[in-house]
């Protein structure tokens, strides 16, 4: 069994997720985000490391997406439509149906600053063609020896960990997700499975985070003492699916 695995992004840095696994020599390409840090080229991965395994078009299998957030899909239209890649693309259905939501409201944001505009509204159309949906816990056959599976990761809507299999042998990638459930969502759901390698998220794995309801008090608290000193209260909230 061989299994190798190239970081392109979100290795010790919070963005521009992107990982590629070679199992048994079926490429999958799991989340291509950007980093909302950056300007320059650091903003997206550096696609020209797929080159090891030849032309990227031949060598990957698939291109798989956790949710719609742009550290996890802001890269999509533009490895697409202007490096070329036009093999298949999965990630759920309601990922699916906002992901195009938050792609033009990010290019929008590019021509506003008046940055170089990196693909235009016809490339994420474009793009979400190559689509496929897929539904949680569906098996999904990419071709005769690759089949993935999502399941369910809280976090935001459409939010997905997925499974992929080749022969005997077992991935999972989770992207984010979260096991406290809140007012909307639930915890993440995955089942007990065999596994070769684990790639999971761990931004706030070293950090110890106060429980929900004394987040929500202290919120309140804030907010109660501006209103009752005569003030106005406005939060901007720019993160869609968490508000």
């Amino acid at each position: 069994m061989a299994i190798e695995c190239l970081v392109l992004g979100a290795g010790q840095e919070v963005g521009k997720s992107c990982v590629i696994v070679s199992i048994h020599g079926k490429m999958i390409m799991f989340d291509c985000g950007m980093h909302m840090g950056y300007s320059d080229h650091r903003r997206y991965p550096d696609f020209s490391h797929i080159s090891k395994f030849g032309d990227f078009n031949a060598a990957l299998s698939c291109i798989i997406i956790t949710h719609f957030h742009l550290d996890h899909i802001g890269a999509l239209p533009y490895f697409t439509e202007v490096c070329g890649h036009t093999g298949p693309i999965y990630m759920t259905y309601p990922t699916k149906a906002l992901a195009p939501l938050m792609l033009e409201d990010y290019r929008k944001v590019m021509v506003g600053r008046g940055e170089e505009q990196q693909f235009t509204h016809e490339n994420i159309l474009d793009c979400m063609k190559k689509v496929t949906a897929v539904d949680l816990k569906q098996n999904v056959q990419v071709d005769k020896e690759l089949q993935i599976r999502a399941y369910y990761a809280g976090h935001v809507l459409g939010a997905a960990m997925f499974y992929a299999c080749v022969e005997d042998s077992g991935i999972v990638y989770t992207g984010d997700y979260n096991m406290t459930p809140d007012r909307h969502l639930g915890a993440a759901q995955i089942d007990r499975l065999q596994l070769d390698l684990l790639i999971t998220e761990s931004t706030y794995a070293t950090t110890i985070r106060d429980s929900k309801y004394a987040r929500e008090r202290e919120f309140l608290k804030a907010v109660h003492k501006c209103v009752a000193n005569g003030g106005k209260v406005l939060i901007p909230t720019f993160a869609l699916g968490r508000a």
